[in-house]
C-alpha cells in the first residue's frame, strides 16, 4: 500500500472521533395503557386530513386563508428557517474551511548593509481546523440538528392549533348567531305580549302589576338582544384576527348538527399512536435529544482541543516570478490546548448541560401526560355531552308545551300573567342551553381531533 495514502485513509477516522454523549433512552411517562372510555382503535386520527374532517365548505375556506395568512404561523415558519440555517452553520464546523490569500510586502533592512526587498505570496490552505477526536463538534452539530427538528415540530404544533382555533371560533360565531336569533324571536314575542297587556291595561282589564311584569321581561330581552349583537361582532373580530383578513360568513348559516359541519365520529388512538403523532410531544423529544448531545460536547471540553493549520502556495521576490519553477511554498502546523485551571468553568458548563437534560426529561414527560389527559378529558366529555343534548332537547319540548298551556290558561283568565312569564323564561333558558350544548359537542369533537394529532395534513393519505 502506498504510504502516502495512509494519512488519507485515516483522515475520516480522525474527523469522526468518538462521542461522549450519554446513550439516549426515552424516559418513562407513567401513562396508562389505554384511554378511559376508549373503544377499539380504528384508523389513526392523525391520518384524517382536516378537509376530510371539516365538511363545511365555508369553514374549509377560512382554514385555508388562516394557514396562508396567519401571523403566528408565519413567525413559526420563519423560526424553522432560522433553525435550519443555524444547523448548517454548526454542521460546517465539522469540515475544514479552505481559504485563499495573497500578500505583498516591501521591507528595508539597514544592517549590515542597507537593503530594500519585495516579497509576494499567493496561497490556499486550512486555518485552525479542529480535529474532533472527542466528538465535541459533532455533538454540537447533533444538538443543532435536534433543535431544528424541534422548531419544525413547533411549527406543526402551531399549525394544528390554528386549524382547531379557526374551527372553534367559527362554531362560536354560529352559536352566538343562533343565540341572537333566539333572543330576537323572544324579544318580538314579548313585545307582542307587552302590547296586548298594555292595551288591556288601558281598557282596565289588566292590573298595573301585570303591565310592569310584562315590561320587565321585555326590557330584559332588549338587554339580552344588545349583548348578543355585541358578542357576534366580537366573534367576527376574533375570526378575522385568526384568518388574517376580513371574513364574511353567510348570514343564513346555522350551527346545525355534527354531520352538517364536521364528521360525527372519530376513531380513538392509543398512547403509542399519540407519542408519534402529536407534534408537541415530538418537539419535547427532540429538545431532549439536543440536551443529551450538549452533555457530550460539555464532556469533550475536558479533553485537549487539537487544531490543524496548513497552506500551499507560491512565493517570490518579484511579481512575475510567482508561478515560476521553484517558487512553491507550504507549511503544516498543529496546536493543542487543554484546560488545566479555569476556576470551574468547564465543570459548570457540564453541570448546566446535565440540568438542561433533566429539564428536558421533565418537559417531555409533562408533554406526554398532558396529551394523554387532553384525550382522556375529551373522551369523557364526549360520553356525557350526547346524553345532555338528548335530555336538553326533551326539556325544550316540555317547556315549549308548558308555555303554550300557560298562555292559553292566561287568555282564558284561569292563571295569572306571572305563570306565563315563568314559562316564557324557562323556555328561553332551555333553548339557549340547548344551543350551548350543541356548540360544546361540536367543539369537543374538534378538541378530540386536535388532541389525537389531527389537522396536520389537508387530506388523508391514499
Amino acid at each position: 500500500m502506498n504510504k502516502r495514502l495512509i494519512p488519507l485513509t485515516l483522515l475520516p477516522l480522525l474527523l469522526a472521533g468518538c462521542s461522549m454523549a450519554p446513550d439516549y433512552q426515552a424516559p418513562a411517562t407513567g401513562v396508562a395503557a389505554s384511554y378511559p372510555q376508549a373503544a377499539a382503535q380504528a384508523a389513526p386520527v392523525a391520518d384524517l386530513g382536516w378537509r376530510d374532517f371539516f365538511l363545511d365548505e365555508e369553514l374549509r375556506g377560512l382554514i385555508d386563508q388562516a394557514l396562508a395568512q396567519n401571523h403566528d404561523l408565519a413567525v413559526a415558519s420563519a423560526n424553522v428557517e432560522r433553525a435550519r440555517a443555524l444547523y448548517r452553520v454548526q454542521r460546517a464546523d465539522q469540515l475544514p474551511i479552505v481559504t485563499a490569500g495573497a500578500s505583498a510586502t516591501r521591507a528595508r533592512v539597514n544592517e549590515p548593509v542597507t537593503q530594500t526587498g519585495n516579497q509576494y505570496q499567493v496561497n490556499a490552505g486550512i486555518t485552525a481546523f479542529e480535529l474532533d477526536f472527542f466528538g465535541r463538534v459533532r455533538n454540537l452539530s447533533d444538538a443543532a440538528l435536534e433543535s431544528y427538528f424541534a422548531t419544525a415540530a413547533a411549527r406543526e404544533t402551531a399549525r394544528l392549533a390554528l386549524v382547531a382555533e379557526v374551527a372553534n371560533a367559527y362554531l362560536t360565531l354560529l352559536a352566538d348567531r343562533d343565540q341572537l336569533a333566539l333572543t330576537e324571536r323572544t324579544f318580538n314575542a314579548q313585545k307582542e305580549s307587552y302590547d296586548l297587556v298594555k292595551l288591556a291595561f288601558d281598557r282596565g282589564a289588566r292590573s298595573l302589576l301585570e303591565l310592569r311584569q310584562a315590561e320587565t321581561t321585555l326590557e330584559t330581552a332588549r338587554a339580552n338582544l344588545a349583548a348578543f349583537r355585541r358578542q357576534v361582532s366580537l366573534d367576527e373580530n376574533a375570526l378575522t384576527l385568526l384568518v388574517g383578513s376580513p371574513v364574511a360568513v353567510a348570514g343564513d348559516k346555522v350551527l346545525g348538527e355534527e354531520g352538517a359541519l364536521l364528521v360525527p365520529a372519530l376513531p380513538e388512538g392509543l398512547p403509542s399512536d399519540l407519542l408519534t403523532r402529536r407534534p408537541d410531544i415530538a418537539q419535547a423529544e427532540h429538545n431532549l435529544r439536543a440536551a443529551n448531545a450538549n452533555i457530550g460536547a460539555a464532556r469533550a471540553a475536558f479533553f485537549p482541543r487539537i487544531g490543524l493549520t496548513s497552506a500551499l502556495g507560491t512565493a517570490s521576490t518579484s511579481l512575475s516570478g510567482l508561478f515560476e519553477s521553484g517558487s512553491k511554498v507550504w507549511n503544516v502546523g498543529a496546536d493543542a490546548s487543554l484546560p488545566i485551571f479555569d476556576f470551574g468553568r468547564t465543570q459548570s458548563n457540564l453541570d448546566v448541560a446535565k440540568a438542561e437534560r433533566d429539564i428536558a426529561i421533565a418537559t417531555y414527560q409533562g408533554a406526554v401526560r398532558t396529551g394523554f389527559r387532553e384525550v382522556a378529558d375529551a373522551l369523557a366529555a364526549r360520553a356525557t355531552l350526547d346524553d345532555q343534548v338528548v335530555a336538553q332537547t326533551a326539556l325544550v319540548t316540555a317547556t315549549r308545551e308548558t308555555y303554550t298551556l300557560s298562555k292559553a290558561r292566561y287568555d282564558r283568565g284561569v292563571d295569572s300573567y306571572l305563570q306565563v312569564l315563568d314559562a316564557q323564561r324557562s323556555l328561553y333558558a332551555a333553548e339557549s342551553s340547548l344551543i350551548i350544548l350543541r356548540q360544546q359537542r361540536l367543539s369537543n369533537l374538534v378538541t378530540l381531533y386536535k388532541a389525537l394529532g389531527g389537522g396536520l395534513s389537508d387530506r388523508a393519505p391514499a
